[in-house]
């Protein structure tokens, strides 16, 4: 179970009465959806960020931008256990955005304020850039 997303940091994003119709006051469902957004987002995160320190956070250490991706992210997952063909338009904007932010920290386009970065010798191994060559070659003419 994450401790990174609270309960109460839902009400920015969805009334409490809607939340817990979807979920039928079932709050091992939030859970669910939290852990499983939590792995999502480590995918694209993890080749920059200390991802651990990054999700461990509680209280006002969290990064409100992460935060706020998470539980958009989260609150779709919500939404399509109800009913995935009627979601709303807002719910499949706000997770498209918050993929393609993803996508562009992901890159390196975005760097996330405050954010705890791996350290530079780790963050060079995990890059998808490596350089390469062949033997040098001595010719003789």
């Amino acid at each position: 179970m994450s401790q990174f997303i609270e309960l109460k940091d839902y009400d920015a994003s969805i009334h409490r009465e809607i939340l817990d119709a979807l979920t039928r006051a079932d709050e091992s469902i939030v859970e669910i959806c939290e852990d499983r957004t939590i792995a999502e987002m480590r995918g694209y995160l993890s080749r920059r960020y200390d991802c651990d320190r990054l999700f461990s956070a509680t209280g006002n250490e969290r990064n409100q931008l992460v935060l706020m991706m998470a539980v958009d992210i989260t609150v779709y997952h919500i939404f399509c256990i109800h009913n995935p063909r009627n979601i709303s338009d807002i719910r499949k904007d706000r997770y498209d955005r918050a993929k393609e932010w993803l996508k562009a920290v992901a890159d390196g386009k975005i760097s996330i304020d405050g954010a705890p970065l791996l350290p530079q010798e780790e963050r060079r191994t995990r890059s998808g850039f490596i350089v390469k060559s062949n033997r040098k070659r001595s010719n003789y003419f």
